[in-house]
């Protein structure tokens, strides 16, 4: 081992994908950085779940559309199981008819395989800090599909009474999360510390009742906290 590699233990990475190239390319730029190793593969949804519970990755970079079991199925069993693994989906897909699923089943993070190199490790990186990690692409696509088909019977009491129940500083950086700001913006935009930030997304993650950014924004706007202005 190279004697001036950081002293702390890289990130476990999980990649999963039935097509040998894209696993390929994948353990290739994901190796390549120093606090990143790619620990196992899989070439279906049923092997990533038994790959997880035998090797503890910190992150699984899952392929949604596989044979034996799905990457949104093996998504949600992962998350289920291991809620402390985050699972970034890779797909050639950015449609509403698996961007949501994929959310909704626990996936942190959603990009599309054509993304560059750079952005798929700066995901990975990202579905670790607890930050989202959606392409613009796959945003424009997730917002889109919320504002227009909100739940049939309208938002869960519960989930409206968890709203009402943040701060008006917590609300503020709800807000701000929903345009897509990073901690450091969001700090930026408040005149507060990247600490202070961290501290008030814990209470929302707390309050809201959710697992991740990704999720705060769905609910979000699905509870109308936040809504897209008119055009």
């Amino acid at each position: 081992m190279n004697e001036h590699a950081p002293a702390t233990s890289p990130v476990k990475v999980l990649i999963v994908d039935d097509q040998q190239l894209m696993l390929r390319a994948l353990r290739v730029f994901i190796d390549a950085e120093q606090d990143l190793v790619v620990v196992g593969e899989a070439r279906n949804g049923r092997a990533a779940v038994e790959q997880c519970r035998a090797l503890r990755p910190d992150v699984v970079v899952m392929d949604l559309q596989m044979p034996v079991l799905d990457g949104i199925e093996a998504t949600r069993a992962i998350t289920h199981e291991h809620p402390e693994v985050k699972v970034l989906a890779v797909t050639t897909f950015h449609s509403e008819d698996w961007v949501i699923p994929a959310l909704r089943a626990g996936a942190s993070g959603y990009v599309v395989k054509d993304s560059e190199p750079h952005e798929i490790v700066g995901a990975v990186r990202s579905v670790l800090a607890g930050e989202a990690a959606i392409s613009r692409r796959v945003a424009a696509t997730l917002v889109r599909s919320v504002v227009a088909d909100p739940e049939p019977a309208g938002p869960r009491p519960e989930d409206v009474a968890a709203v009402e129940g943040l701060s008006a500083r917590e609300r503020e950086v709800v807000a701000l999360l929903c345009e897509g700001l990073s901690n450091r913006e969001i700090a930026a935009a408040l005149f507060v510390s990247e600490p202070t930030v961290k501290s008030h997304l814990s209470h929302i993650l707390t309050k809201m009742e959710v697992r991740d950014r990704v999720q705060v924004v769905i609910k979000a706007y699905r509870t109308g906290l936040v809504t897209i202005p008119s055009s």
